[in-house]
């Protein structure tokens, strides 16, 4: 007689007679990958990386260039160099353009913000010369001719009409605000009107005298030879060598703990709180610990404030808190959107878990699942292509290299539960932060009010 087969889910199949099925015990934990790579400055004052990385046949370039200013209309007439640098050059237009990078497989993207301007590309190993080419051509003969350059100005101010409109864009800039003031930090989104203003000859000024290779950085990651492909760059961009120096973010002021800023949003369903509070950079020794309490907090997706407002409370499909990098330092940031009728409520439980981040040491277990989670997250981050150049583009730019990386894990793994516990007593407390919330103030200010620490429009 055959036996019946039952349909068994996922909560059996995990199951034995005996009970659970156990778990293997964790492998020992891995370093950061050995990495074949050269490093060098060439003629211009570019500082090309280049990782042999063979996975695919492919090549993956990130350029760097520091691309601050403090005028007040940089910002605008920075995103139009992002945003029209591909629309043609003295040589190419932008239809040959696109034929040339498609004919090996790749592409080239512009993106900007208050610290630099990144050009990013890749394509198969074997067209590394092309997308060379193109990328200098880019740097050195950029025409943004003036119907193309129009379509994108117009294409630009519809994108920031849009933007503008999402609440996490109005807390995004409200919470710039609140940390930097005037800043050119707090400037990431430019004004609508000030767009419609830029000229192409106002980009291509701008253009000749920012995009510099002197303190910018290239990253190649690929199928390739890293020396040769250093040389291979040297030839391409020999003709990208002006004067002067890429300029570099201004350092931003140190964040002090103050009251939250209600900012009014009549009609609004939802509130965005964000707080924020100083931390420390990479090459700070204490970084690891801070790294694995933030983890504790909010960095994942076992932390405990999405234990406690999203799934013991309800208040929020998602709440996080993370590092945020700048060139010279860091800030530690929480976020999450609740229901208006809870914003108060959903504050409150946020600083309770500061407070208690900050006043009972976390407990060995929860040291150790963040632990894990940061070690893999990296390692994984790293077995990609794009992911190892992205890293890399960012270490370089706060005087990090590939060995940082490759000890970092190391770094990790070493960290007690008495540093964690220092890292959160220190940098966690609830009056470290400050912040918004953004929300229907007629709605949310009485609560707001009474709980305390919200300064009320």
């Amino acid at each position: 007689m055959t036996a019946v087969r039952t349909h068994r889910d996922a909560e059996h199949i995990g199951h034995t007679e005996a009970g659970p099925r156990p778990l293997p015990p964790l492998g020992p934990v891995r370093g950061g990958p050995e990495l074949e790579l050269a490093d060098r400055v060439i003629d211009s004052g570019l500082r090309v990386i280049a990782v042999a990385r063979r996975t695919v046949p492919t090549v993956e370039l990130r350029l760097r260039i520091p691309f601050a200013g403090t005028d007040p209309l940089h910002c605008a007439r920075a995103e139009m160099v992002a945003s029209a640098l591909l629309t043609g050059t003295a040589k190419r237009g932008r239809v040959e353009l696109d034929d040339q990078l498609a004919s090996i497989g790749g592409d080239v993207a512009a993106t900007v913000d208050p610290e630099r301007l990144m050009v990013s590309g890749s394509a198969l190993s074997s067209g590394l010369p092309v997308l060379l080419d193109v990328v200098a051509e880019l740097l050195t003969r950029a025409a943004y001719p003036d119907e193309d350059f129009a379509r994108e100005r117009e294409r630009l101010v519809e994108r920031i009409a849009m933007a503008r409109s999402q609440p996490r864009t109005v807390a995004r800039e409200a919470l710039q605000r609140r940390r930097y003031n005037d800043h050119p930090a707090a400037r990431e989104m430019p004004q609508a009107d000030d767009v419609a203003a830029v000229t192409p000859e106002d980009v291509r000024e701008l253009h000749r005298a920012a995009v510099l290779p002197r303190g910018s950085t290239l990253v190649l990651v690929g199928d390739l030879d890293p020396a040769a492909a250093i040389d291979a760059v040297a030839s391409a961009l020999g003709g990208w060598a002006q004067r002067g120096t890429a300029v570099e973010l201004p350092p931003l002021p140190t964040l002090t703990g103050r009251d939250l800023l209600l900012v009014d949003r009549p009609g609004a369903v939802q509130s965005q709180l964000r707080l924020s509070a100083q931390a420390v950079p990479r090459t700070d020794p204490r970084y690891p610990a801070v790294q694995l309490a933030n983890l504790v907090l909010g960095g994942f997706f076992s932390s405990r404030l999405v234990e406690n407002i999203r799934e013991d409370k309800g208040y929020t499909y998602s709440a996080s808190s993370y590092l945020e990098f700048t060139p010279a330092d860091a800030t530690l940031l929480v976020e999450t959107d609740v229901t208006t009728d809870v914003t108060a409520a959903a504050l409150l439980e946020t600083r309770y878990e500061l407070a208690r981040l900050s006043a009972v040491p976390p407990a060995e277990a929860e040291i150790e699942s963040a632990r894990r989670y940061a070690i893999g997250s990296l390692l994984i981050s790293l077995d990609s292509q794009p992911g190892l150049a992205a890293t890399l583009s960012a270490l370089t730019a706060v005087g990090l290299d590939a060995e940082w990386l490759r000890g970092h894990p190391a770094r990790l793994e070493a960290v007690t539960a008495e540093q964690v516990a220092e890292a959160a007593a220190e940098f966690f407390t609830p009056t470290a932060f400050t912040g918004v919330v953004v929300g229907d103030a007629g709605q949310v200010a009485a609560r707001l009010r009474a709980l305390g620490g919200v300064e009320l429009p």
